[in-house]
């Protein structure tokens, strides 16, 4: 298969580039059997044209048992049949780069499935066997070993150990069906190498790493105490070499990485995006920023620092397939909670969250870098309530069922007002269940209809793809400048005197003289001035 191999001209499209991220259970349903699949992708390209984007980032797509919506992968080099088989996977990859939109997936690289063969050999073989140094299998501590090996805890809650039948131990910083790999055993890095050749062969532009600076263990497993000595798992200095060894593979091909890299050092997250590692790392501060000018405008200038410092490009999310929505988010009072926190019941003013949804679009695709837009975001969708009985997600059950889950955020897309399940393309009822109401966001009123969220988007990326002063190639010119402005108003300047101004206060604000307006994210007064929650693209 011929491999794109991108132009000097290209090369670096990823420094600016609007990514789509892709959850395919829930985008569109190809064969109508409640689930998403490759089929329902393909048929929905033009929608993703139509909106602009450069490039599409599926969430795992391979062969798994779901436990956890494919981040458990029982084979890397094999379409879940729920989804499709590989040889639709390579005609939509080769499809939508006809169309000019390159293909980024998931890498799960910190553990697999239980029903990967690895592991079900390891069970096989028993204790001290070869095929168990693959993993992170223990003795327990205690009388009869039944303590788990250390007091490491799960990143779903609890232990992050399970026992066996015949007394050994596995680590699992996830679901128990999530065994952790041993990252010190040469064919775990072998593997993983040959995998991303794999994909590379078969056109793919680029990979984003799952819980990227994980995978290094302590050897010695001991228990953990904050601020005494190097962390046993998080962040270790031996995961650089293995990101070298994968950026080499990468330059090959002329492909690019992004990491998922939960960092509170500066130092230490800039540290993966030196030129011989990783490309681009997810900007988790901005995400979890509240609506608040100060907190906002700290946030873009660490983030925007801690990049320069390496020359690498910035990246700019409001929400994931982890996250709740940002619709709903910000129509909270507190818009400074745990952002990854799910809470039931919690009041939400939808129409407060849709302004200031809106007003953050066009402040985080003004920024210097690469944005990422999850599915569904286009049409303002808010976070959606789930019936008990049908949630999925392990983090519910892990947590006792104080704790909704991620469900609410992967609820299929409604596409057409008026055909069964908002369009989503199922002859049955989908995975999730759509809430009342579903279909008032469907994509086909909103085409339609300019003072839409989807239209919104549609303008705003295709002024950033056309106005050369959005541009990020990483010269020092293609910066952000900010203007003096009274408390609570964000104002920066870009190249070719480019403007983006977000008013957070209560009252209306003027705009700078002698500027027009670009684009807004809502009305402006009679007299021109810009309204509280509301953002605006201007040329000075």
């Amino acid at each position: 298969m011929a491999v794109n191999r991108p132009s000097d001209a290209t090369a670096h499209w990823w420094r600016d580039a609007a990514i789509y991220q892709i959850y395919v259970r829930s985008f569109a349903d190809g064969d109508g059997d409640g689930t998403g699949d490759l089929a329902g992708v393909r048929s929905r390209l033009p929608h993703l044209v139509e909106l602009g984007v450069d490039a599409l980032w599926f969430t795992p797509w391979y062969l798994s048992p779901l436990a956890d919506g494919g981040y458990d992968v029982a084979d890397y080099r094999t379409i879940d049949p729920a989804f499709g088989t590989l040889a639709e996977a390579e005609k939509l990859i080769a499809e939508a780069r006809e169309l000019g939109i390159r293909t980024i997936i998931d890498i799960v690289p910190n553990h697999v499935s239980d029903q990967h063969t690895w592991f079900t050999e390891a069970l096989a073989a028993g204790p001290g066997s070869p095929e168990r140094e693959l993993f992170h299998f223990r003795s327990g501590r205690g009388p009869d070993g039944a303590l788990p090996p250390n007091d490491w805890v799960s990143e779903f809650g609890g232990t992050p150990w399970t026992r066996l039948d015949d007394g050994d131990w596995y680590l699992h910083l996830f679901a128990a069906q999530q065994p952790d790999l041993n990252w010190a055993h040469p064919a775990v890095r072998q593997e993983h190498e040959d995998v991303l050749r794999f994909w590379f062969e078969r056109g793919v532009a680029g990979v984003r790493i799952d819980s990227a600076a994980l995978l290094a263990k302590d050897p010695a497993l001991p228990d953990f105490t904050a601020g005494h000595g190097p962390h046993p798992y998080v962040d270790r200095d031996e995961l650089h070499d293995i990101y070298r060894s994968w950026r080499a593979i990468a330059d090959e091909y002329g492909a690019v990485f992004v990491g998922e890299v939960w960092l509170p050092d500066a130092e230490r997250f800039a540290r993966y995006l030196r030129p011989d590692e990783l490309h681009t790392a997810f900007n988790f501060n901005f995400l979890a920023c509240p609506w608040d000018a100060g907190l906002l405008r700290s946030a873009i200038d660490g983030t925007l620092a801690e990049h320069a410092a390496v020359g690498a490009p910035a990246t700019w999310v409001l929400c994931n397939h982890d996250v709740t929505r940002t619709v709903t988010r910000y129509g909270r009072e507190d818009t400074g909670f745990d952002f990854a926190a799910k809470t039931f019941g919690t009041p939400t003013d939808l129409r407060l969250g849709t302004r200031r949804a809106r007003a953050a679009a066009l402040l985080s695709l003004a920024l210097p870098g690469a944005a990422y837009l999850y599915q569904g975001e286009e049409l303002g969708l808010p976070e959606a309530d789930i019936p008990r009985d049908r949630i999925q997600d392990p983090m519910h059950f892990r947590s006792g069922g104080t704790d909704p889950g991620r469900d609410g955020c992967r609820v299929p897309l409604p596409w057409s007002a008026g055909a069964p399940y908002a369009g989503f393309g199922s002859t049955v009822e989908p995975w999730l269940p759509q809430p009342a109401g579903w279909a008032s966001y469907a994509a086909d009123l909103q085409r339609t209809d300019p003072d839409s969220m989807l239209s919104l988007y549609r303008e705003a990326l295709r002024l950033r793809r056309t106005e050369p002063g959005f541009r990020d190639t990483g010269t020092a010119g293609e910066r952000l400048e900010w203007l003096p402005t009274p408390p609570g108003v964000l104002a920066f300047t870009r190249a070719d005197r480019l403007i983006c101004l977000v008013n957070l206060t209560e009252e209306p604000v003027e705009p700078p003289a002698h500027t027009e307006v670009l684009l807004s994210s809502g009305p402006l007064t009679d007299g021109g001035r810009i309204p509280n929650d509301t953002a605006a693209w201007l040329r000075g």
